[in-house]
C-alpha cells in the first residue's frame, strides 16, 4: 500500500511518499476503504506541524475526508456492502490507499451528481458550513449573512448553503478574483477585505441595519470588525482562525447589540450527535440531487504531489476546494 506519511512535524514538503506499507487490519465496527479522492482541509495545514488539537502518534497520514469504495466490512457493520461508493471523515488518514475507520464515519453515497473529485471535497467543508449555519446559527429565510475568506473551501460551501437558506448573502474576500468566484456561486454583495474597511463596507451592505449572522473563518481583527457591524441579536459564528490570530473580543459589544458569539466544532457535534449528524448529510445529499450544492474544485493533484496540495492551501491560493486523486 502506498500513503504519503508525515514522519517528522513540519512543513508540507516534509511529507514522504511511502510504498509498501501493510494493509491497515480490520477491527470490528470498522469498514475497510479503497481512497479514491482525498479533500484537504485547512486542519491538514495544522496537524502535519503539531499545531492542531488532536495530535496523532508519528507517523500518520494526513487528510482529513474522502470518497472511497468499500473493500471489506468488519463485524456488526451494517448499512453498507462491499463496492459501496461512500464519503467518509476522519482527523487523518485519508492520503492512503487503504483505510480503516469506524462505520458511524462512513455515509453511502448514491448520488450521481457528484463526480469523484467534488465527493472527495464534499463533506467536511458543507457538513461544518451547515452545522454553523443551521444547528449553531439559527439562520433564516430572509435574514443577511456575511461569510469572511468566502472563497475558501467552507466558505463557499457557506455562500451556497445560505442562498440555500433563503438568505442575503455578502461574501468578503481578499481579491477581486476570489470574490469573482464567489459571484458566481450566488453571493449577491461583494466586500474587498484588502480595498475596504469591513465594518464600514458591512454596515452599508445592510443600509445601517447590520448584519444578521456572520461565518466566521477567518479570525483576527476581522471578528472584531464584523460584530460591530451585527444588527441587534445578530449571531458571530466562529469557525476557525485561518488569519493564524485569535482576537480577543471586547465583551461589551455583546451586550449593546444583544448579540451572541457563537462557537462551531463540527467535528465534536459529529462524534457527539451522530444520528443529527447522519440527519444532516441526509438533507445535504438532497440539496446536491436538487442542484442546490455543488463543490468547486480549484486544484486536484496525484498522491505523490499531495504536499503541494496542502501547500496551496496554506498559502491561501486556493478558491473552493483541493483535492488529492489516489485510487
Amino acid at each position: 500500500m502506498k500513503a504519503l506519511l508525515c514522519t517528522r512535524l513540519g512543513p508540507p514538503e516534509s511529507l514522504v511518499l511511502t510504498e509498501g506499507l501493510p494493509s491497515p487490519k480490520l477491527s470490528a465496527g470498522e469498514v475497510k476503504l479503497k481512497v479514491l479522492v482525498a479533500g484537504i482541509n485547512f486542519p491538514d495545514t495544522l496537524i502535519i506541524e503539531g499545531k492542531y488539537q488532536f495530535k496523532p502518534d508519528l507517523p500518520f497520514a494526513p487528510g482529513g475526508e474522502a470518497v472511497a469504495r468499500v473493500v471489506e466490512l468488519g463485524e456488526d457493520v451494517e448499512g453498507l456492502a462491499i463496492g459501496d461508493r461512500v464519503i467518509a471523515c476522519n482527523a487523518f488518514g485519508m492520503l492512503a490507499e487503504e483505510v480503516c475507520l469506524p462505520a458511524s464515519q462512513v455515509i453511502k453515497l448514491a448520488s450521481p451528481k457528484l463526480s469523484d473529485r467534488e465527493a472527495g471535497g464534499f463533506l467536511m467543508t458543507y457538513a461544518t458550513s451547515y452545522y454553523a449555519l443551521k444547528q449553531r446559527g439559527g439562520l433564516r429565510a430572509g435574514e443577511t449573512l456575511a461569510v469572511l475568506g468566502a472563497a475558501g473551501g467552507v466558505g463557499l460551501a457557506a455562500v451556497q448553503l445560505g442562498k440555500a437558506m433563503g438568505a442575503k448573502v455578502i461574501a468578503c474576500a481578499s481579491t477581486d478574483a476570489k470574490l469573482a468566484v464567489c459571484k458566481a456561486q450566488g453571493a449577491d454583495i461583494l466586500i474587498n477585505t484588502s480595498t475596504q474597511e469591513l465594518k464600514d463596507a458591512l454596515r452599508a451592505a445592510t443600509n445601517g441595519d447590520g448584519v444578521d449572522v456572520v461565518y466566521d473563518p477567518v479570525g483576527g481583527t476581522q471578528s472584531e470588525e464584523a460584530v460591530r457591524a451585527l444588527a441587534w441579536g445578530g449571531r458571530l459564528l466562529v469557525v476557525g482562525f485561518a488569519s493564524g490570530s485569535i482576537p480577543q473580543l471586547p465583551l461589551n459589544l455583546t451586550l449593546l447589540k444583544s448579540c451572541a458569539v457563537i462557537g462551531v466544532f463540527w467535528g465534536a457535534y459529529a462524534a457527539r450527535e451522530p444520528e443529527n449528524f447522519r440527519q444532516d448529510m441526509a438533507e445535504l445529499l438532497a440539496l446536491v440531487d436538487a442542484g442546490r450544492l455543488k463543490p468547486v474544485i480549484s486544484g486536484s493533484f496525484p498522491l505523490a504531489r499531495g504536499g503541494e496540495a496542502i501547500r496551496q492551501l496554506a498559502d491561501r491560493k486556493a478558491s473552493g476546494k483541493v483535492v488529492v486523486t489516489i485510487g
